[in-house]
Order: C-alpha cells, then sequence, then structure tokens
C-alpha cells in the first residue's frame, strides 16, 4: 500500500522522496489523489527518515513556505474569476448611490438655511431637479457641490450601464431573466457565481432580504417572500396575494439559469423561452 505525501511515497515502509522547489511541491500537492480511508498523517521523522528534510525546524519551514506559496496561487485564481471585476463595480455603484444619497441630503439642509420656502414643496420633487436648482440659484460652495453631485450622478449612470452590459456577458442567462443590473446584484450578495449558482430557489428568493429575515427569527414578522427579485416586473406588479408564488416560480428558473451560466457559460435559448412563458403565466393567470 502506497502513502502519497507532499515530502514523497511511503511504499512497504520504504521512502521515495520528491525532489524540487517550492514551487514544484507546490505543484505536486494539488496532484496528489489519496483515499481518506487508509490515510495516515504524516510525521516530520517521517520526511527526515526520507532524506528530505534535516529536523523538525527544517520540516517546518519547508511546508510554510509551500503553504504559503498554495495560499498565493488560490489566491491569484481568485481574482482571475471573471465575475470578481463585476462584484466590485456592483460595490462602487452602491456605495455612490450613498453618497449621492447623503449629500443630496446635506445639500438641501443647507438650501433650507438660505431659502426658508424651498421646505414645503422640495420632498415631492425629485432629487435630481433639487440639486439643479440649488447649483443654479446658490452662490459659492454649495453650488460647486451641487455640482459635484451632478457629475456623480452621471457616473452612477454610466456605472449601471457597464454593470448590465458586464453581467449580460458573464451571467447570459440570468440577466435575460430578470435584467443584466438585477442579475449583478444578485450574485454579488451571494458571493459570485459558483455560489449563485450553488443555491436553491428558496434562498434566491431571499438574496437581498437580510433585515426581514432576522426580524423574522427574532421575532414574530412574518417571513420575507422576497428580496432582490422583488424588481423583476413581473413580482413588483403583480396582486399582493400571489406576489409570493410568482417570486417563488422566478428564483427557481434563476436557480437553474445560475447554473447554466456557470457551467455553459452561454444562453440557452430553449431554457429561456420555457422560463420566462412560466413566469408570464403565473403572473397572468393567477
Amino acid at each position: 500500500m502506497m502513502q502519497s505525501y507532499w515530502f514523497g511515497d511511503i511504499v512497504d515502509g520504504s521512502c521515495r522522496p520528491f525532489r524540487g522547489d517550492a514551487l514544484a511541491v507546490a505543484t505536486h500537492i494539488r496532484d496528489i489523489r489519496t483515499d481518506l480511508k487508509s490515510y495516515l498523517p504524516p510525521d516530520w521523522r517521517t520526511a527526515v527518515d526520507c532524506g528530505v528534510c534535516s529536523n523538525r525546524e527544517d520540516y517546518i519551514r519547508r511546508i510554510r513556505e509551500v503553504c504559503i506559496l498554495l495560499a498565493e496561487r488560490r489566491i491569484e485564481e481568485e481574482y482571475r474569476g471573471k465575475d470578481i471585476a463585476l462584484i466590485q463595480m456592483v460595490r462602487t455603484l452602491d456605495e455612490i448611490d450613498n453618497v449621492i444619497n447623503l449629500l443630496t441630503g446635506r445639500v438641501v439642509d443647507w438650501y433650507q438655511v438660505t431659502q426658508p420656502s424651498f421646505s414645503r414643496k422640495y420632498r415631492r420633487t425629485p432629487s435630481r431637479t433639487i440639486v439643479r436648482t440649488v447649483h443654479r440659484k446658490s452662490p459659492g460652495s454649495l453650488s460647486r457641490i451641487a455640482s459635484d453631485i451632478g457629475r456623480l450622478s452621471d457616473t452612477r449612470i454610466a456605472l449601471a450601464r457597464e454593470v448590465s452590459d458586464t453581467a449580460n456577458d458573464i451571467m447570459p442567462n440570468c440577466s435575460a431573466l430578470i435584467g443584466g443590473l438585477v442579475a449583478a446584484r444578485l450574485m454579488y450578495h451571494a458571493g459570485g457565481i459558483s455560489s449563485l449558482a450553488r443555491l436553491p430557489g428558496s434562498s434566491i428568493q431571499v438574496l437581498g432580504a437580510r433585515t426581514a429575515i432576522f426580524s423574522h427569527l427574532r421575532g414574530n414578522t412574518p417571513p420575507p417572500k422576497h428580496g432582490i427579485i422583488f424588481q423583476h416586473r413581473r413580482v413588483h406588479n403583480a396582486p399582493a396575494e400571489i406576489r409570493g408564488k410568482v417570486a417563488r416560480v422566478l428564483a427557481a428558473k434563476l436557480a437553474i439559469a445560475a447554473k447554466l451560466d456557470w457551467y455553459r457559460g452561454e444562453p440557452v435559448p430553449e431554457f429561456l423561452e420555457e422560463a420566462q412563458t412560466r413566469i408570464d403565466t403565473v403572473g397572468n393567470v393567477e
């Protein structure tokens, strides 16, 4: 019986050492296939007897070097994933939204000090209109900040369009069902395309509803019926009494679409046609 370790193979009590630098050893480790039922943990004395290490300190030094190299390679592989950049784009989009909302509220408060009559009507005015009004009618720093908010809003629109286009490329089936921007947000909350592909429909249905889920677990509030997928037209336009069913059907189809995106990476027209028909049927018949 043979036992394979990072420092070599043990066959019937005799050792066949593996020679090479840390990179070669790391590659060797990834190629090892061992039956865990018969696996025996290695001992530093075995490596010394094999002639690979001189003592325990040398054994620990070499295995530490190899482990660090393996970790670095794994991190590099993760960051080469096609969904990593999209996750960062969605995070940036959310941060821009927070900044715009925060600065808009601050600018409105500031403007009300100079124009008290404005407070009676601004709540019914779209935020972009408010910012343009402040920029046009205010002097000095207040006007410049309002102008910066406007430019940041334009950047946000361009980034959202880029997020949607990128999601269409790497998540074609999910994007076709729910739109590129919402598909990207689903992927972000799941932690990546591979993570999203492993989720059941019931989990996808409530992605993004973390606050409602914890409120349900801690108290007597009803469980959430939907999360991010509420942004789909068939969900938010559905009557309240069937909204949960529509969300459930949509989430089930998204679970399949995510697997197709991860394993195939290309649109599957026959699936998309069947899925869209099913989603539309639930929303119309009920």
